[in-house]
Order: C-alpha cells, then sequence, then structure tokens
C-alpha cells in the first residue's frame, strides 16, 4: 500500500482554507499512485480551535466539510485519513469527539474517537471533548490500521510519570492485529520534545514488533509552534523517514518497502538551530496568519533588541522590519552606533527618534505633584514608557505591529515596564533565558558578524539612569537562570533548590518575585513557546494570592 503523510499548515478556523490544502495535498499524492492521504489531527479547523468549538455553527461548519473531503476521496480515487470534529450524539458530556476520520470511494468508513484528552500544559481537551469508549482498527489495503491520535499514544510512565490514563489505546490495537501503528498529531514544539517523541515511538514499535507512523502538524497558531518532524520507525525501532522540521512536505513510500534505515539525530541539550528555527515560524506565521506583514523594533543597541530583530527579519524580510533608536541622556554613544551598525547589517531602515525632549516635558509636567521626593523607578520607567508610546504609534501609522524584545530572565522577575518595554504584540524571546539568548546571538552569527560583537561582549544595561547595570537589580543572569529552571520548569521549592548548593538569600529573593510578578506577565504580549515551561497558557498561577512554598 502507498501512503502519503502530509506535514501541512492549517489555519484555526479557516475550515475552507484547509480543505483547500487537503485538496492540493491530494492531487500532489494521487499524481505518484498513492493509496492512502494522511493529514493531521484536527486538519480541518486547525488546531488548537480552543472556544471555536463553544460555538454550535462552527462545529456545523466542521462537520458539514466532511462531505467535500467525502467527495475528494470519490473525485481522486485515493482515500483519506483526517483528524476533524464530529458531533457524539451522548446525551451526558460535551457533545463533541475530536476524530480520525477515515473516507474512501466517496463515503466515510472509519472513525476512531480520540481515547486520552490531555488536561495539562497548554492543553485543555477535556473542557471541550468527549473522551472516545473503544478503540477500533481500519482494514485497509493489505493492512489493518491501529489509528491513535496524539495523546493517545504518550500513556507511558518511563516518559510522562505525572501523567497517567488507565487505557493503553496503542497496546489494545497490536492486541487487536494491527499490522501498522498511525498517530496523527498537533503535537507542539519545545526545546527536547523531538527526542521524546522518538523515545515514545521506538518503545511501541520495539514493544509491539510493529512499524510506526507519526504525521505532525507543522506551522505556529499563536504561541504554539508546531514543527513537524513527522515519522516513519519501523519495528525494531530504526527510523526510516524523519520529515523536515518547520516546514511544510508530503512524503509518499510503500508499507511493504519502507525507506532504508536512517541515522537518528544527536541528541543536543540545546539544538539552537531548532529554537532559531522555530521562532522564525512563529514569527512568519503569527503576521501571515493576522493579516500583517510588517513589525517595528526598538532597536537598544542591547543583545535582546538585536536578535528579535535578526529573527524578524529571517521571518519576514528586511524590508518589512523598521528598527528604531530612541535615544535618551543616558543612553551611551555605544548604544546608538551599535543599532545602526546592526540596522546596516541586516538591511533595515533605521528611525532616530530622541525621547529627552519629551521626557523633560514629562518630568517639567509632573514637577508640581512629585515636589522634592528623590529620583527612583518612576523616572525610569517614565522613559520606558515613552519608547513604548512612540512604537504603538508607529505600528498604529503604518498598519504594522510591534515586535517586545524583553527575554524570560526578565519577564520572570518582573525586570519590565508595564506599558512600556512590554508593548507590543508578540514577545518573540520571552521563553529564552538571557543566558540563551547570548547563545543564540552567537549562532546567527557563526558564519557573519550580523549582530556586532559590542553588543554581545557588552554589559547588559537598560541605560534608564547614569552607569546603570542589569546586576544593579538582579543576580548574575547564569545564576538567575539556573534557579529559574529550577523553580520553573523543574517545579521546585526554593528549599529544594537551596538544597543543591545556591545561595539562600538570592533564591528566595527569585522565587518571591517570579510570585510577585504575575499580575506583569498576565499583560504581557504572546510569548512564543520553545522551552517545556513557557510563560503564558501553560503555566496558570494566580494574582491577587499569597502563598509561600
Amino acid at each position: 500500500m502507498r501512503v502519503a503523510i502530509a506535514q501541512l499548515n492549517p489555519v484555526v478556523g479557516d475550515i475552507a482554507g484547509n480543505i483547500r490544502q487537503l485538496e492540493t495535498a491530494l492531487k500532489q499524492a494521487c499524481s505518484q499512485q498513492a493509496d492512502l492521504l494522511v493529514l493531521p489531527e484536527l486538519f480541518i479547523t486547525g488546531y488548537p480551535p480552543k472556544d471555536l468549538l463553544e460555538l454550535p455553527w462552527f462545529v456545523q461548519k466542521a462537520e458539514l466539510a466532511l462531505k467535500d473531503v467525502a467527495r475528494l476521496s470519490h473525485h481522486y480515487r485515493c482515500a483519506i485519513l483526517v483528524g476533524g470534529v464530529i458531533r457524539s450524539q451522548r446525551s451526558t458530556g460535551r457533545g463533541i469527539y475530536n476524530c480520525a476520520l477515515g473516507f474512501h470511494q466517496g463515503e466515510q468508513v472509519f472513525c476512531q474517537p480520540k481515547l486520552l484528552l490531555p488536561f495539562y500544559d497548554v492543553f485543555d481537551e477535556t473542557r471541550y471533548f468527549d473522551p472516545g469508549s473503544e478503540v477500533a482498527l481500519w482494514n485497509f489495503g493489505d493492512e489493518r490500521l491501529g489509528i491513535s491520535i496524539c495523546e493517545d499514544a504518550w500513556n507511558l510512565p518511563q516518559l510522562q510519570p505525572k501523567y497517567r490514563y488507565q487505557l493503553d489505546p496503542v497496546a489494545e490495537q497490536a492486541r487487536l492485529g494491527a499490522t501498522l501503528l498511525l498517530n496523527i498529531a498537533a503535537s507542539p514544539f519545545w526545546l527536547g520534545k523531538p527526542a521524546l517523541r522518538l523515545a515514545m515511538l521506538k518503545h511501541h514499535c520495539t514493544r509491539h514488533h510493529l512499524p510506526f507512523i507519526f504525521v505532525n502538524q507543522v506551522g505556529a497558531n499563536d504561541e504554539l509552534i508546531f514543527d513537524g518532524n513527522s515519522l516513519i520507525v519501523d519495528a525494531d525501532g530504526n527510523i526510516r523517514a524523519n520529515l523536515k522540521p518547520f516546514q511544510e512536505q508530503i512524503f509518499i513510500f510503500d508499507t511493504r518497502a519502507l525507506p532504508p534505515a536512517r541515522p537518528a539525530a544527536a541528541d543536543k541539550a540545546e539544538d539552537l538551530e531548532s529554537v532559531y528555527q522555530a521562532l522564525v515560524l512563529g514569527i512568519r506565521d503569527y503576521f501571515r496568519k493576522c493579516g500583517f506583514q510588517k513589525a517595528v523594533i526598538g532597536l537598544s543597541g542591547g543583545i535582546d533588541s538585536a536578535v528579535t530583530a535578526c529573527l524578524a527579519v529571517a521571518a519576514l524580510g528586511p524590508e518589512n522590519v523598521l528598527g528604531v533608536t530612541m535615544p535618551s541622556e543616558f543612553s551611551s554613544q555605544g548604544s546608538v552606533d551599535d543599532s545602526r551598525l546592526l540596522a546596516a547589517n541586516l538591511g533595515i531602515e533605521l528611525l532616530t527618534i530622541p525621547i529627552t525632549p519629551l521626557f523633560r516635558q514629562f518630568l517639567t509636567c509632573l514637577k508640581p505633584v512629585f515636589g522634592d521626593r528623590p529620583w527612583d523607578e518612576t523616572e525610569e520607567n517614565i522613559q520606558a514608557r515613552l519608547r513604548g508610546n512612540i512604537l504603538m504609534a508607529l505600528a498604529n501609522k503604518f498598519n504594522a505591529l510591534v515586535l517586545a524584545t524583553g527575554n524570560k530572565s526578565e519577564l520572570a522577575v518582573g525586570y519590565c515596564t508595564l506599558y512600556g518595554d512590554l508593548s507590543g504584540s508578540l514577545a518573540v524571546i520571552g521563553d529564552l533565558p538571557k543566558t540563551m539568548v547570548y547563545k543564540l546571538a552567537r549562532h546567527i552569527n557563526r558564519s557573519q558578524e550580523i549582530i556586532p560583537q559590542a553588543i554581545i561582549t557588552k554589559i547588559p544595561s537598560a541605560e534608564l539612569r547614569p552607569n546603570q547595570k542589569d546586576e544593579d537589580t538582579l543576580p548574575p543572569y547564569p545564576l538567575l537562570d539556573q534557579i529559574l529552571e529550577l523553580h520553573i520548569e523543574a517545579g521546585q521549592s526554593a528549599d529544594e533548590i537551596i538544597a543543591q548548593g545556591l545561595p539562600p538569600e538570592t533564591v528566595r529573593w527569585v522565587v518571591r518575585q517570579v510570585a510577585r510578578m504575575e499580575y506583569k506577565r498576565r499583560q504581557a504580549p504572546l510569548v512564543l513557546r520553545v522551552t517545556s515551561r513557557a510563560f503564558g497558557t501553560g503555566r496558570r498561577f494566580p494574582i491577587a494570592a499569597r502563598y509561600q512554598d
């Protein structure tokens, strides 16, 4: 049997557009004599559709689109396996299934509802769907297909010890006599996730001695980035095909003559190229799917704005990126010069708009109210907010979006200004610790110097007061990032972190700040997710609360 696996990039809610994508893929599959086209989870609606599923008219449109898929299976004489939604007809529950649906010769001939509904991290599927209750096989061609949907394949204690289910759908498919395992997925990317998926697939293959096909969505929807990385693994756990990460691709093969085995990619602790590609895709899809082309970025002469600008240019092209430097009386000439050199290296337009006159006017206006109170964060924040206002004005005037440039370390402890540097539509590097920002900058410069070396080597500073350095307020970034990883990603308490030999006073300050600054993060732009625990959808902590670890 010849199978075409289609690693495609649907648009959430664009049912008609997604059907057109399906048809284009079907034409290509048929031109190469494929018997079956396989597409990702919830491809008809795009993933995740979120509260669109609460709208009866949307669910009805999604169901009606299945008739179009059936007609396409008849017209092109090729079977189709695709993810969609159907109403469950149950008298209790949510009334909707997340399904893998098979079509052949103009008819829907197979339906497997998703059995395991994830309810953790960025997932909230129990909010929308009823779980399926039975495992079915699809007898198609010379195979008995055991078809699962994303989470259905993840009930493995050695890989996910915190989240367990009573049912193991893949084991049940093997018990019923499946000859080929197939998982359609919308599995979001984070650093280390592709290696974890591969381990999961190898476990199933060697445990049941069956080949496994994994078809994953690619593209970015809001803060979630889907890497694709679809796989074919044989019964011995060998990789037979690995589709390109972060790109659309259709791959066609014969189930009885799999491609030659290939070695697994090296398991790197930090795959900077994957992070780079993920963020570029995240920017590109956010702009494309929201109907924008141009980005505005404040260039401070620092490493965060430099890396953000490089990513934006890679995603949108230099003609669609506007850099703005907004020096104040505290800005060093080196920072201004570095911004100009960066803009020249990237080939982007750079505006220079000094904020000193505006800042002085603000101080004059507020002098009767402030009186003789000493200079503090208030005056520093005024400067940041002036810059945020200028960037937003430019974006409004030129139909563009502002990209925020803050990193995860700053966002974690609140070293950022509401309505200032937190202004923007998308926080591109908001899930990158500061130490990883430096690594990514060196990765960007690996072939030629795009980011001026002075930006990479200078001492980090917000330049909002004379001789300011980040470390006047924060612990050294390597120490801060180590504490944040243990606290945010590993979920460890202050005492657990201190027990590993880290300085108690610093640890307790960081942990307190993370809790106190939740209100800022709730008002921050959307953060593109590249780690296992990003701020945003997958991390939900109360604001008006009083708790200690």
